[in-house]
Order: structure tokens, then C-alpha cells, then sequence
């Protein structure tokens, strides 16, 4: 069922729960107040009947009867009985008795009753007069009042049907106007394919609902064509990086098997196309530990890491590939006292690769070939600090580091790829760390690593 149906029919419910509720009550106090005005007049009818028979000494039974039968107000089907303390009829205006025995028994202990049998409505009470107490029970039918009821609920149920007619009408025409900014929103969406992300939604006006789902359906657009803009650039860059060390090697192979050449000739080709694949095993791996970390739902295990520990072992990996990269240690205040302290819950092998990134690059663009690392920690924070003295990297560029395979202008002679700053980072983010960078152009680069002690 489409929403303009659902809301049309819950509209319609709605006001004829509404409507019949307010109907219900307007009938039955209708019907109360016919019942009291019915009760209040056949007592009077009653009470002046027995004040006339009783109490007047000229006017007899048979005198009355014959008075009420010429009564032109009388009411219908109208019977009046006064019955003496022996519950015998004194007066009657027909010749059979209303109540049975049982009820006046009932009238003489509540002094008062008006009730209902089949169509009449009778009322009796109780008559004091001259040390006797008479039962007086009047009868009669409410025709008119009855009629006026029955004419109030038809003009009621025909009301409810055209006034729910009206409504379920209008309730459709506004649903359809309401809802007609939704339909321009899907139709809207509808167009938005992968060759034109750039397409925005526009529905409503600036500050209703409407407006705010279009708005939160441009941010997700946004976040979309970013991902995908990523993704592109992420696919090209990884291509023409693997492309290129593949076409090294190719070429080296094709020119060794050109001609013959010594033992010594082939040692060289084998040795620089085994750098080239070493490379390539390289980013590779790094392109891997990249998709990995960058998957929401991948499956972490964290434990206790003693960070000192994972940053030696990093820098004694890094200076025995590269024996001329040195990293030199240092600790904020005294060893004894931060040593303990360097204890954090993490990922030792996703930590070690992005230690290992970081000294890599402090010690590649710098031409000491030298990084270093000083070790703080407080009652929050494990704070590493890798500061080196290289080429630096530009106010313009810092902003674009992380992101995958950006290279800033000042390196390009350099060899890398890219992909471990943006690899550093996010290991960083799901260790819920911080990394911050401070650099001057020819002066250094300072990175600083916060990882929390407890998540």
C-alpha cells in the first residue's frame, strides 16, 4: 500500500473514531435528557391525579375517568394506577394492573423508580395522605421524543457517512500534496547514476522535514562521489605503480636475453630486477595492510602491546634492510618512571608497520639519514614523537598526506609510492589515536603519535 493510501485511510479512521465518539455521546445525552424530561412529566401527571382524587372530595373515580378519556393531553398509551397501603387499585385508568406485586414492594422501599417495559416508560413513588401511603405508578409511551431520537441518529448516520466522504476526499488531495515533493525526490534520485554523482536533490523549502532529508541525501551524495572520486584515483594510481616496476623488469629480461653476457652481467640484472620486485612485494603488502584497515567490519584482535618494545624491534628491521638509516631513542622524564606506563591495548603487527612507516620516511627524506624518536607517556596518553631533520613538506601539501599515493612536489626525485603516511593514519584511527604534523620546508618534519591507554 502506497504512503498517500496509508495516510488517507489512517486520516479517515482517525476522524470517524473522532465522529462516532462525538455521536455517541451527543445521542445518549440526547436520550438522557429525553428520559428526564418524560420522568419529570408523567410525575406531575401522576401526583396531580392523585391531589385530584384524593384530596378533592367532589371528583370521584368514575368522574376522573371519564374527564382523562376527553383529555386532549394525554399522552400515549397512557395508564395511571393508585394503589392503597393493601396494594389494592383505588384508582386505574384501565382495568389491569402495570406492576406486579414484587416492584410495588420495590416502590414502597425506595419511595421512588422509573423504569423501562417493552416501549413505556413507568415511574413510581410513594403517596403519603391521611396516615395511609399510597403507591401511585404512571405508564405511558414517549412517541414524540422517541421519533425525535430516531430522526437525530439517522440525521447523525448520514452526516457520519457524507462528513467521512468529504474527509477521505480531502485527506486524498492533501496526502497527494503533501507527498508531491517526495515524488520529486525520488524521481530526482532516480537520475543519480555513477556518471553524474555531481547531481544534487532539492525538495521543499528551507525549513521543513523534506528539506532536511534532501540536504542529509546531498551530504550522503557528498560522502558517495568522494569514495568513488577515491576509489578512481585509488585504482588508477595502484595500476600505473605496479605497471611500472612490472615494465622495468620485462625490459631488464628482454635486454639480458638480447646476446650473451657474462656471469658477473647477469649477477647485476638479477640483483636490480629483484630490487624492483622487492619494491613491488612492498607496495603490494602495503596496498593489502591499506584495504584491510580500511574495511569497517574487519576483524581486529587487540591485547596488551608494549609500544617501546614493537618501536625497537621496528627500528632494528628498518636499520638492518637500510644499514645507513639510524633512529636515535629518547624519553620524556625519567626512563623508570614512563617505562610502565608504555603499556596500551592494540594491535602489535598494525602498530609495528605504522612505526615502521614513519621512521622509514623520517629517515629517507632527510639527509642524515637519521630520525628521532622520543617515548612519553601520561595517566591517558602514550605520546611518540619522530622528528627528523629532511626536506620537509609544504603548508599546501601537509592537508593532502594522507590521502593515497599523493606525493608532494619536493620529493618526487625520491622514491616511493604513498601509501604509507595514508596507511599510518587509519592504523592510528582504529587504535582511536591522534597524529598530528608539524614541518618547515628544509628545516624537518616532526610527526606526533597520542594512542589512548584504554578505549
Amino acid at each position: 500500500m502506497k504512503i498517500r493510501t496509508r495516510l488517507s485511510f489512517t486520516f479517515v479512521g482517525v476522524v470517524a473514531a473522532i465522529l462516532l465518539l462525538f455521536s455517541f455521546v451527543v445521542y445518549a445525552t440526547a436520550e438522557y435528557f429525553r428520559q428526564r424530561d418524560f420522568y419529570f412529566r408523567l410525575s406531575d401527571k401522576v401526583k396531580n391525579t392523585a391531589r385530584l382524587l384524593l384530596e378533592e372530595d367532589e371528583i370521584d373515580a368514575r368522574l376522573f375517568r371519564i374527564i382523562e378519556r376527553n383529555n386532549l393531553t394525554a399522552l400515549p398509551e397512557e395508564q395511571i394506577n393508585v394503589y392503597n397501603s393493601n396494594n389494592r387499585i383505588v384508582y386505574s385508568t384501565r382495568d389491569s394492573s402495570i406492576v406486579k406485586p414484587d416492584v410495588l414492594a420495590l416502590i414502597r422501599r425506595k419511595k421512588e423508580v422509573f423504569f423501562r417495559q417493552n416501549k413505556a416508560e413507568i415511574v413510581g413513588f410513594t403517596y403519603p395522605y391521611e396516615n395511609q401511603e399510597y403507591v401511585l405508578v404512571a405508564s405511558a409511551y414517549d412517541q414524540y421524543g422517541i421519533e425525535e431520537i430516531e430522526h437525530l441518529g439517522t440525521i447523525m448516520i448520514v452526516g457520519l457517512v457524507c462528513s467521512l466522504a468529504l474527509v477521505g476526499a480531502v485527506g486524498w488531495a492533501y496526502a497527494g500534496r503533501f507527498l508531491r515533493p517526495i515524488s520529486d525526490v525520488v524521481q530526482q534520485v532516480d537520475q543519480v547514476t555513477t556518471s553524474n554523482l555531481n547531481q544534487r536533490v532539492t525538495a521543499g523549502n528551507d525549513h521543513d522535514e523534506l528539506a532536511q532529508l534532501a540536504h542529509t541525501f546531498n551530504l550522503m551524495l557528498d560522502r558517495v562521489q568522494e569514495g568513488f572520486e577515491v576509489q578512481r584515483n585509488f585504482v588508477a594510481n595502484a595500476s600505473h605503480e605496479l605497471r611500472t616496476p612490472l615494465t622495468i623488469i620485462t625490459g631488464q629480461i628482454e635486454v639480458t636475453l638480447l646476446k650473451r653476457r657474462t656471469v658477473e652481467e647477469h649477477e647485476a640484472k638479477w640483483k636490480a630486477a629483484l630490487e624492483v620486485i622487492q619494491r613491488m612485494n612492498k607496495l603490494t603488502n602495503n596496498l593489502l595492510d591499506l584495504t584491510l584497515v580500511s574495511l569497517e567490519s574487519a576483524p581486529l584482535k587487540f591485547s596488551e602491546v608494549a609500544v617501546d618494545e614493537v618501536i625497537y624491534q621496528a627500528a632494528q628491521m628498518l636499520m638492518n634492510r637500510q644499514p645507513d638509516y639510524s633512529v636515535v631513542f629518547a624519553f620524556e622524564g625519567e626512563m623508570e618512571k614512563i617505562h610502565p606506563s608504555l603499556t596500551i591495548e592494540g594491535n602489535k603487527s598494525l602498530l609495528y608497520s605504522a612505526f615502521f612507516n614513519l621512521m622509514e620516511n623520517g629517515c629517507k627524506f632527510s639527509e642524515k639519514k637519521r630520525v628521532n624518536v622520543t617515548l612519553g607517556a601520561n595517566d591517558r596518553w602514550t605520546t611518540i614523537e619522530f622528528k627528523d631533520e629532511g626536506v620537509g613538506i609544504a603548508e599546501d601539501d601537509i592537508k593532502k598526506i594522507y590521502e593515497p599515493f599523493f606525493r608532494a612536489q619536493n620529493v618526487k626525485r625520491i622514491h616511493g609510492h604513498g601509501v604509507g603516511l595514508p596507511l599510518t593514519y587509519r592504523i592510528i584511527q582504529l587504535h582511536r589515536g591522534q597524529i598530528s604534523v608539524a614541518s618547515q620546508i628544509g628545516e624537518g618534519t616532526t610527526f606526533v603519535v597520542r594512542l589512548p591507554k584504554t578505549f
